[in-house]
């Protein structure tokens, strides 16, 4: 029955006819839910073994309809591959294994397929597994996802039999014929259902279809990859209920100077939007970038406008760009290869060769028309690796590996930190950052080093002290001489540097006294205890000395650094460590658990609020107690809890912990 419903798509099937002869579904789950797997048996297309971490797309053509299958990876930490195929699909399957469950991964997707009015379904994996429970798993969906989730099958025999032409008894088809009649627009209905009347099997059908079209009603699709049951209701599933390219309705559209414009039209002859929802680069190939068309007929050979405006939507990590770019061949993805395609209609998807300025989210439009789509959401990456190159032959490469692997993930961020140095990437968890790490060695040759995050400490006087700083040489010749006599006071967090210059009488000639201050704020950026920086200080120049012949620029400069640094020893001074305001939102079952652990890492509670049915914990905590939190969060909450992190204030360290705290050697004093 597969065989004659579904075919191997081959060069002539993949240039779909049309918009509306194309689905594009989405499969989304957790690892081990048999997704890939799934995918294959459905396509008769090989995607490969092992650890998936990419999306990948399989095209199959059902009765004239080309279907593009979207393999997603189950990984929690590669949601950003997972949100960009939510983006390149009109409607989604939540595979899960029979043997398993629903996780709380799997939860958040579903409430945020929701939230959008994602079309959606849910499949029932591994049905010959020894411990597989259909049923369970179908009560289990129906308690995470809500009463609109409901099987249209039952398995009598290891065959999928239809409950709505079914004649039996079973109470399962009654639950769903009640509920395919409250979504009719047919208002009479109901009660002519409930006083007896025999309602049109066809009817209910297409009843059933508008229903899942508008994510209505959500049915749970029993299939086993292995022996075939149930791929061919779900593909006619696919063709029959989802809906075509032009009923989706597209993401927002804008000029490249920000302004709204009208929604564009899944219409080939319409003007030309398209997006890159992934771009894989090559060392030998260059970026090869996968593209949705929204509107419009992609041609191979054809000029286009890239757009990135990232700034624009509050998405940080890219730079804007807006240029014309020529693109190469056009190519339909078969998994992990491809077939030449002579256009690609408004609705499809494509891989494009050539784009090299392209990233993960541009929007391709006419170069006389630019446009740019409002890019999908992504979680910020909160695990931060601070890594060096290997080699000086690593330093010299490393640069353009991590600028290429940003343009391809969107979910990962570069961040050279100005001040402390380090070279440092954001991830999603452990595995991205493996993930990142292989392909910088494997596909261009550059092997790093992970390295303790240093955090960004500073240094503060306790109070007000008065400092002397006198630089005498006398060895023959042109001497040195200076002397420079100073009053600091500490000023409040945040109020910077102050220097003030009541020399009265000419102590200090008045072409030095910029000098004692450059030398002041150097000894600053030195730091006067551990090397960090030191801040929020008022600096008073009240006296010195000079010679009209030693006297010199350089001379006032060490000068004024030595006057601070004998005012530090004299005032003392504290070290201070930056907090930022985590927001943690968690089931309300979690909370306790979550603020004992914030309170373990020396955080101040700030409160809780109710957003949903989850509770969204705020506190003031350490950064240096929130370098592994993203890995620890996810495993206390299995998965359920998630993290946002600004930057909130610099504090006092405990001189217990300020004790322990390694000086900077490459900014110690001299």
């Amino acid at each position: 029955m597969a065989d004659k419903s579904s075919r191997k798509a081959s060069d002539q099937d993949l240039a779909a006819p049309g918009p509306d002869r194309i689905r594009n579904v989405v499969l989304v789950g957790p690892t081990q839910s048999g997704k890939t797997t799934l995918v294959e048996a459905l396509t008769h297309v090989t995607l490969g073994q092992g650890r998936s971490v990419s999306l990948s797309v399989a095209p199959v053509v059902v009765e004239g309809t080309k279907v593009n299958v979207i393999d997603t990876p189950g990984y929690a930490d590669f949601v950003g591959e997972v949100r960009a195929g939510l983006r390149a699909a009109d409607c989604a399957l939540f595979v899960i294994a029979a043997n398993e469950g629903v996780d709380d991964g799997t939860r958040e997707l579903w409430r945020e397929c929701a939230a959008v009015g994602t079309p959606r379904a849910v499949v029932v994996t591994k049905l010959d597994h020894p411990r597989a429970d259909h049923d369970g798993v179908v009560r289990a969906a129906r308690a995470a996802f809500g009463e609109k989730v409901l099987p249209v099958y039952c398995l009598e025999d290891g065959a999928l039999q239809s409950l709505i032409r079914s004649e039996s008894e079973d109470p399962r088809r009654g639950e769903l014929i009640e509920a395919i009649i409250e979504e009719s627009e047919d208002e009479t209905l109901m009660e002519r259902y409930l006083g007896g009347e025999q309602i049109d099997e066809k009817m209910l059908v297409e009843d059933l279809e508008t229903a899942i079209a508008r994510a209505n009603f959500f049915p749970v699709m029993p299939v086993c990859a292995q022996t075939g049951t149930g791929l061919p209701e779900l593909l006619d599933l696919c063709v029959r209920a989802f809906p075509s390219p032009p009923e989706h309705v597209p993401p927002e559209v804008f000029t490249p100077e920000g302004k709204a414009e009208q929604p564009v039209s899944c219409d080939p002859d319409g003007p030309l939007v398209a997006e890159v929802v992934k771009t894989t680069s090559d060392p030998y190939l260059g970026r090869v970038s996968l593209v949705r068309v929204f509107s419009g007929t992609l041609m191979p050979d054809a000029s286009v406008h890239v757009s990135g405006h990232f700034s624009s939507f509050g998405t940080d990590g890219h730079e804007d760009h807006d240029e014309d770019e020529r693109i190469g061949a056009l190519g339909f993805p078969t998994g992990n290869q491809q077939v030449l395609a002579p256009r690609v209609l408004a609705g499809d998807v494509a891989v494009v060769g050539r784009l090299s300025r392209a990233e993960t989210g541009d929007t391709l439009s006419s170069p006389n028309l630019p446009r740019v789509l409002r890019p999908w959401s992504l979680p910020d990456p909160l695990l931060p690796i601070a890594i060096e190159a290997a080699t000086r032959s690593d330093e010299d490469k490393l640069s353009a590996a991590l600028t290429r692997l940003a343009a391809e993930d969107p979910s990962l961020r570069v961040h050279n930190d100005g001040e402390t140095g380090q070279l440092v990437i954001w991830v999603m968890g452990e595995a991205h950052a493996e993930v990142a790490l292989e392909r910088l060695h494997d596909r261009y040759g550059v092997s790093v080093e992970q390295r303790e995050l240093v955090t960004p400490f500073r240094e503060c006087f306790l109070g007000p002290a008065k400092g002397h700083g006198r630089h005498v040489k006398q060895s023959g010749g042109h001497g040195q001489y200076a002397v420079c006599d100073i009053e600091v006071e500490p000023l409040p967090e945040g109020s910077g540097f102050e220097f003030v210059d009541k020399v009265v009488g000419g102590a200090v000639p008045r072409n030095f006294i910029p000098s004692v201050e450059k030398g002041v704020r150097a000894q600053m950026e030195r730091g006067v205890r551990l090397g960090y920086p030191l801040v929020d200080i008022r600096v008073t120049l009240t006296d010195g000395k000079a010679h009209s012949v030693d006297s010199s620029d350089m001379a006032f400069q060490t000068a004024g650094a030595l006057a601070l640094r004998e005012a530090a020893d004299a005032a003392g001074i504290a070290m201070l460590e930056p907090y930022d305001e985590v927001a943690v939102l968690v089931a309300d079952d979690l909370v306790g658990g979550v603020m004992s652990d914030l309170s373990s890492r020396r955080g101040r509670l700030l409160g809780t609020d109710q957003v949903g049915d989850r509770a969204l914990v705020k506190a003031h905590v350490p950064q240096r107690e929130l370098v592994r939190y993203a890995i620890d969060l996810r495993a206390s909450t299995h998965g359920a809890g998630t993290f946002s992190r600004t930057f909130a204030h610099y504090e006092p360290m405990p001189e217990d912990l300020a004790a322990k705290v390694t000086p900077r050697e490459h900014r110690s004093a001299h």
